[in-house]
């Protein structure tokens, strides 16, 4: 975890350089809105150590996926063993020293590129980078094999650029963050509710994939679990906000909009596939959930 020291930026580094990327002083005028480097390719070549510095308008992540970092973030000395991810908004001075076994990448992203969705997307990213943020990632190691695909991919991409360039980039970037965003997601969920309820709520979700065609009703999922039902309902009331039934519901409906949409079967067929034995019960729970029949909802998808 980071060590927080008391001085502030200002007073430690009265004149801090600002680069686009560090030990360039600008970015060229067809600079891309996503840069991807491994950590040694910069750091090795000078000495494992980079100076205090900011970056106008890029806002960077440093995915440490090994060794250790001694990170300045805008005063505040921060010691971290991989494998972790550092955020850093654009305003904030920050310099490293790493081990020379230090490994993984520094994602550069320009902020029109990582703002330019409006809404809930937006909102996701920002809250990378409201704060400088240390991510454990120890826990979730199926996360990090995820995300270090996504930024190997960043550097093939970047390496040899091929028609749609830009939009893959864009797309990858997009793709590692929104993975962060879902680790801290999940580990502000466990310092606050435990992990034992939030092992327990991720054991639920994953029953509710293996037989959400079967019609299981709750009591069948707390049986499979060892725990009451009205603990279960407790439980995804605090974690998901939605009663147990609700999550089961929603997932069912979730499939029945992917069919309606990408398969070309009549609503009765994929009602009987979904497990109800009445279509016209089937059409009347979809209206009521989604808003639309499913005959209205396939014809919207369509357009």
């Amino acid at each position: 975890m980071p060590a927080t020291a008391t001085a502030s930026a200002s007073a430690l580094f009265p004149s801090i350089p600002e680069f686009a990327l560090y030990g360039e002083a600008t970015r060229g005028k067809d600079a891309e809105g996503v840069h991807i480097e491994l950590i040694e390719t910069r750091s090795r070549k000078y000495d494992w150590h980079i100076d205090t510095h900011t970056h106008a308008g890029l806002f960077q992540v440093l995915f440490l996926l090994g060794g250790q970092v001694r990170a300045n973030i805008d005063g505040a000395l921060w010691e971290c063993e991989g494998p972790v991810a550092l955020t850093i908004h654009p305003s904030l001075a920050h310099g490293f020293d790493f081990s020379e076994e230090a490994h993984g990448y520094v994602l550069t992203v320009d902020q029109n590129m990582l703002f330019a969705a409006s809404g809930h997307e937006g909102d996701l990213f920002s809250s990378l980078f409201v704060q400088p943020l240390a991510i454990g990632l120890g826990a979730a190691p199926e996360m990090v094999a995820r995300i270090e695909a996504l930024l190997h991919n960043l550097i093939l991409e970047a390496a040899w650029p091929r028609h749609g360039h830009a939009l893959m980039l864009e797309w990858l970037a997009r793709s590692a963050l929104l993975l962060l965003v879902r680790v801290q997601a999940e580990r502000q969920i466990v310092d606050t509710s435990g992990r034992g309820d939030f092992e327990l709520f991720s054991r639920f979700r994953v029953e509710v994939e293996r037989h959400y065609k079967g019609g299981w009703q709750v009591g069948q999922y707390a049986d499979a679990l060892r725990v009451a039902p009205a603990r279960l309902n407790r439980l995804c009331l605090k974690l998901a906000g939605k009663s147990a039934f609700d999550i089961t519901q929603e997932r069912l409906m979730l499939e029945a909009c992917r069919k309606l949409t990408y398969v070309p079967a009549g609503v009765a067929s994929i009602a009987y596939e979904l497990g109800f034995q009445d279509p016209a019960y089937f059409s009347r729970l979809f209206k009521k959930l989604v808003g639309m029949t499913p005959k209205e909802y396939r014809q919207q998808a369509k357009s």
